[in-house]
């Protein structure tokens, strides 16, 4: 995920605490490619393998040099570094492919988090795999799964959908296609469409489905909401501060009906408890059943005038 925003520094880990190369990662006989996750905010956020790695190899390929100079140096990592953006990249993969070929082994990072993840390097990856070089991934940190973990929605099955398209039609057709979408739906997106994409998923997606918006993940105004899609949308429209930063929004998936048929199942099982229970009792009962909202079910019963029961 693209971080343009600055990071949080780190307070006491510097050169001192990588690890040793007499414990050499890999061997300077094989060339390999490193995709190497790094911090998305605070610098403590990388591991001692990935410290070792960016040592070690012989060049760093970055997303941009300026931004991840800025990690370099704060770990005093001196070694090479050129770019490898979405406009070089085709290029750049052919220079990486020979210097593999000389014996010498690459790292691939991007500005923040797990290189590949709505980040360049695909191409890269591809053409070096072709070649017949290795390609190893160094695990760290990514952004959607770091929000996944906090949400609350559920963890079991989720669908990655990167980056919405940024014109209104085409958003909207994305999201259709993602109705029937089972599992946690997970969305990367930029603040000054935050609210234009919430808006379409509520006419869309409907604005009953529970959500998260993870906002500035491992920074110093990192918050997270959760409540209703229709919520959210109330709560970071009224908090110009919510609208600001770098955020993941994550929503309940498809539960196997419309808001609309979940809503028609959810009024005839009243109807049907009317005489037996109470309003609020069966209320609570249907929105267990059908997911929908307790509150709406109990004030859809009374203002049918369904009198309580003993």
């Amino acid at each position: 995920m693209t971080r343009k925003t600055p990071v949080i520094e780190s307070a006491n880990l510097q050169a001192d605490c990588l690890p040793s190369n007499n414990a050499a990662e890999h061997s300077k006989k094989i060339a390999s490619l490193y995709v190497v996750a790094t911090p998305i905010g605070n610098l403590d956020d990388i591991t001692a393998r990935a410290l070792l790695i960016l040592q070690q190899v012989d060049l760093i390929a970055a997303e941009d040099t300026r931004h991840s100079r800025r990690l370099l140096d704060h770990y005093q990592i001196k070694n090479r570094l050129v770019s490898l953006h979405d406009h070089n990249e085709d290029s750049r993969a052919q220079q990486i492919i020979d210097l593999l070929a000389k014996g010498q082994s690459v790292a691939l990072i991007s500005d923040a988090g797990t290189p590949l993840i709505s980040d360049p390097g695909y191409s890269l990856v591809a053409k070096v795999r072709e070649a017949g070089f290795a390609v190893l991934p160094i695990p760290g940190v990514s952004a959607l799964i770091a929000a996944l973990s906090v949400a609350g929605l559920p963890t079991d099955r989720f669908f990655f959908a990167g980056f919405l398209p940024a014109k209104a039609q085409a958003r909207t057709k994305a999201l259709e296609n993602l109705i029937q979408q089972q599992g946690t739906l997970i969305f990367y997106e930029s603040p000054h469409r935050l609210l234009a994409t919430l808006e379409t998923m509520i006419a869309v997606l409907g604005g009953e489905r529970q959500a998260c918006v993870a906002r500035e993940i491992t920074k110093h105004f990192e918050t997270y909401l959760t409540a209703s899609l229709s919520e959210l949308l109330a709560q970071v429209t009224a908090d110009p501060n919510q609208q600001k930063g770098e955020f993941v929004l994550l929503v309940e998936g498809f539960s196997g009906q419309t808001p609309d048929a979940a809503w028609k199942e959810a009024c005839r099982w009243l109807e049907e408890l009317k005489d037996v229970m109470p309003p609020s009792k069966a209320s609570a009962l249907v929105a267990r059943m059908t997911g929908t909202k307790k509150k709406d079910l109990y004030q859809w019963m009374l203002d049918r005038g369904f009198a309580s029961k003993a």
